[in-house]
C-alpha cells in the first residue's frame, strides 16, 4: 500500500545560527542553495533580510535559501526555519507563502526538486510577482495539537507572523499571504486556510498538493495523528469544506496516488479554483511536473511588492 514518503532527519544546526550552504548541499536538501559557504551570526542574517547589509551571493540559478533555528513556544522546542528567496526580488516585506511538509518530513525537505529554481526563473522573467517560501518543522501530527503542548498550527498562526515581521517579510504585520503543502502538508494547508478564515483574516490562496485526505478511519488511525474518529472528523477538510470560506484553493493529485479518492471527493465538494488530476504517483516526479502550475496559481494571488 502506498503511504506518505518518509524522510530521514537531517543533521541539526547550532542554536540561533543560519547556514548559507554551498552547492554541495543540493543532493541532501533537494534544492539549489547559495554559493557562499559557512555559518553566519543571527544578527548578520537579520541584517541581510532587512536590507541593512548586502545579502549573501545567490546560487548558480539565482536562488537564496537561508536556514535558521528558532524556538517555538507553541511546539516547546527548537525548529528549523527555511526561507527560499528569489534573489532578484526586493526583500523588504516580500510576500510569504508557507510551505508545509509531509509525514516524517521536515522544513529542509519541504520543497519539491526544482521549485526554488522555477520560482526564481519565473520572477526574473516577470511571469510571477516576487514572493518567498517559508518552511518550518511541524512534526507528524497533521499540523494540529495531537500531542499536548505541541501545537504546530498555533505556531503557524501565532508565532510565524512575529518571526516574519522581525525579518521584514510578509505583510506589515508579518502575516503570510498563502499556504501550500504536500501530502500531510496539504491537509495542513487546508486546515490553516480554515483557521485563518475563522479568525476573520482569510489567506489569499491555499495550494494542496497530493493532500493527505483519507476516507477511512481504519487507515487514518494508523498515522496516530488523531485521538479518535471524532477529533479527525472535526478537523478533516473533507467534512469541513464550508469552513474555508471564499479563499481561492488549488488541488493537484496524481491519478495513481493513494490519496486520489479523497482529492476527487474534495474537488467535487469544494469546487476549487484549480483542480488538477493527471498521471502520476505520490512522489517527486509528479511534484516537479506540476510545480509551474502551482507557482502560477500562487503568483496570481500574491500581493505585488512595489
Amino acid at each position: 500500500m502506498a503511504t506518505e514518503r518518509e524522510e530521514t532527519e537531517p543533521r541539526r544546526m547550532s542554536r540561533r545560527s543560519v547556514l548559507v550552504a554551498g552547492t554541495a548541499g543540493l543532493a541532501t536538501a533537494g534544492l539549489v542553495l547559495t554559493s557562499a559557504t559557512g555559518v553566519l551570526p543571527m544578527a548578520d542574517m537579520v541584517g541581510n533580510v532587512l536590507g541593512t547589509s548586502p545579502p549573501p551571493p545567490p546560487g548558480p540559478d539565482g536562488t537564496i535559501i537561508r536556514y535558521e533555528r528558532v524556538y517555538s513556544e507553541r511546539r516547546k522546542r527548537q525548529v528549523d526555519m527555511v526561507t527560499i528567496l528569489p534573489s532578484s526580488a526586493r526583500i523588504r516585506q516580500l510576500p510569504v507563502c508557507l510551505l508545509l511538509h509531509g509525514l516524517h518530513g521536515n522544513a529542509r525537505r519541504s520543497a519539491p526538486t526544482g521549485l526554488a529554481r522555477t520560482l526564481v526563473e519565473s520572477v526574473s522573467a516577470k511571469q510571477l510577482p516576487p514572493f518567498a517560501f517559508v518552511a518550518l518543522d511541524g512534526g507528524d501530527n497533521y499540523w494540529h495539537e495531537n500531542q499536548r503542548g505541541d501545537n504546530s498550527m498555533a505556531m503557524l498562526l501565532d508565532e510565524v507572523p512575529r518571526w516574519m515581521k522581525e525579518r521584514g517579510l510578509g505583510d506589515a504585520n508579518g502575516v503570510p499571504f498563502a499556504c501550500a503543502g504536500i501530502s500531510m502538508g496539504g491537509f495542513g494547508a487546508l486546515l490553516y486556510g480554515r483557521r485563518r478564515n475563522e479568525r476573520g483574516h482569510p489567506a489569499q490562496a491555499i495550494a494542496a498538493i497530493s493532500p493527505g485526505l483519507l476516507t477511512s478511519w481504519r487507515e487514518m488511525s494508523t498515522r496516530k495523528a488523531f485521538k479518535d474518529t471524532a477529533e479527525w472528523a472535526s478537523l478533516d477538510p473533507l467534512r469541513n469544506v464550508d469552513k474555508l470560506g471564499q479563499v481561492p484553493v488549488g488541488i493537484w493529485c496524481g491519478t495513481e496516488d493513494h490519496f486520489i479518492e479523497g482529492a476527487r471527493k474534495f474537488i467535487k465538494l469544494a469546487k476549487p479554483e484549480v483542480a488538477y488530476t493527471g498521471p502520476g504517483t505520490h512522489g517527486d516526479s509528479f511534484y516537479r511536473r506540476i510545480a509551474p502550475d502551482v507557482l502560477a496559481f500562487l503568483g496570481k494571488h500574491a500581493p505585488h511588492n512595489t
